[in-house]
């Protein structure tokens, strides 16, 4: 399985150094060039986008949902997740059972 990353500079350097492929957008219309290319590249199964970017292209997002794949999962970018959104830490925490 081959993973893309889509996100703010700073995010997709950070995956760049894990060895993850992936486009910086500004904005909408670089978000969804940059989902084309990863939609279109060749083993891509995991496309991970910055929830804001996201946000931003949800009805682009919507065709992908049915199908298996690409996997889409959304994170949260270099400044924390979106104020109507739970942190890693807390999705992580509630799917194990954890309290803290």
């Amino acid at each position: 399985m081959s993973y893309f990353v889509i996100g703010d500079e700073e995010t997709v350097i950070g995956f760049r150094l894990a060895g993850i492929e992936g486009r910086a957008a500004r904005g909408p219309y670089e978000a969804r060039e940059a989902l084309k290319v990863a939609t279109a590249t060749e083993g891509v199964n995991i496309i991970v986008i910055t929830e804001r970017l996201a946000a931003e292209v949800k009805a682009d997002l919507k065709q992908y949902y049915p199908l298996n794949f690409p996997l889409i999962i959304q994170i949260p970018d270099r400044t924390g997740p979106m104020d109507e959104r739970k942190s890693i830490r807390d999705i992580i925490k509630s799917a194990v059972g954890v309290k803290i």
